[in-house]
């Protein structure tokens, strides 16, 4: 199980007193330690998505004095889709359940578990990443047509990145009894 790799990469790293709380706190240490590193990788998916936020309004002014209008509801969709997928990633849930939560606790296996499936959405932050600097080479050399297919392109990439981050939700509490 790739979780148990996770978790003993986790537990290498850890230094004397965060094994000892871990022994008097059953494992408590490891599950903040999972916790933080899975808000610093979203913190770095939203950042990037910020970033691509900024490049795109540039793109779209540059096309709208370019008048290219007929690409422009493609242009605000695109920025809107960006806008609530930033929000999804900054504000996801990070793995605490209360302590009298119906759901169930959240243990080690499935801290190590969203981890790991945030991490594999990595390729694609990258190729977003990708496509808008293209996008955007293409826009400052004013190179117009390919930027509706890529508008379309980007649009898709976000929606699919979406309804992957959806899916995060069930590496937490996965469907089992």
């Amino acid at each position: 199980m790739a979780e148990r790799k996770t978790i003993e990469k986790v537990k290498d790293k850890q230094g004397a007193l965060s094994q000892i709380q871990n022994f008097f706190t059953l494992g408590y240490g490891t599950k903040e330690d999972l916790r933080e590193l899975d808000r610093k990788l979203r913190n770095l998916y939203y950042g990037d998505l910020r970033d691509m936020r900024h490049v795109w309004e540039d793109i779209y002014l540059a096309a709208l004095e370019a008048g290219l209008k007929a690409a422009s509801s493609d242009f605000k969709k695109v920025i809107q889709v960006l806008d609530r997928v930033m929000e999804k990633v900054r504000h996801a849930d990070y793995g605490y359940a209360g302590l009298m939560d119906r759901k169930g606790h959240i243990r080690e296996n499935e801290l190590a578990r969203v981890f790991d499936y945030d991490r594999t959405l990595s390729s694609d932050v990258e190729s977003l990443k990708e496509t808008v600097k293209q996008t955007h080479s293409e826009a400052e050399t004013e190179n117009w047509t390919n930027i509706p297919a890529n508008v379309k392109q980007i649009k898709g990439l976000l929606l699919a990145f979406e309804d992957k981050w959806r899916e995060r939700e069930k590496q937490f509490r996965p469907l089992e009894i």
